[in-house]
């Protein structure tokens, strides 16, 4: 399985109702070394919606 593929079920497993919250997508960024416009942006892709952003980062 790819890295972009093991990302994106980490982010759809980690979401719930299609939204997950800004604090786990930063800590998967982390986890995975990539960059929080990265998760972001994997995150649009799989139509799951960013919620309680603290740090304006998505």
């Amino acid at each position: 399985m790819t890295k972009q593929k093991l990302l994106e079920e980490k982010i759809r497993n980690a979401s719930k109702d299609n939204r997950i919250t800004c604090a786990v997508l930063r800590k998967i960024a982390e986890e995975n070394g990539i960059s929080y416009a990265l998760a972001g942006k994997t995150a649009d892709k799989l139509n799951i919606r960013i919620k309680s952003c603290d740090l304006g980062c998505f």
